[in-house]
């Protein structure tokens, strides 16, 4: 089975900038879509971005226009950028398949704040 780990998160001020990195033990490219999703204090877990082996990319409402999900086939390895980041945006990011069918991983803690 694939495994992804998830880095690339910190403490970033509002309206600042972090890429997070999704990088797979295997071939990311045999699972049909990889996705993002972040999981906020008290809250479920909730799903942010897909890109699939083909086809649209696809953003949840509340980043659209402010994150931008990528790949590198070169490096085995899924990206989101985020900008414009605003103190909703705290949470632990996941990379999983999508659906996430995956064993979930460690994460990678994103806080914005002043």
């Amino acid at each position: 089975q694939v495994q992804l780990v998830e880095s690339g998160g910190g403490l970033v001020q509002p309206g600042g900038s972090l890429r997070l990195s999704c990088a797979a033990s295997g071939n990311i490219f045999s699972i049909n879509a990889v996705g993002w999703y972040r999981q906020a204090p008290g809250k479920q877990r909730e799903w942010v971005a897909t890109i699939p082996r083909g086809g649209r990319i696809n953003y949840a409402d509340s980043v659209k226009g402010r994150f931008t999900i990528s790949r590198d086939n070169a490096k085995n390895t899924v990206y989101l950028q985020m900008n414009s980041l605003k103190p909703e945006d705290t949470a632990a990011y996941y990379c999983n398949a999508y659906p996430a069918i995956l064993t979930w991983g460690q994460g990678t803690q994103v806080t914005v704040s002043s």
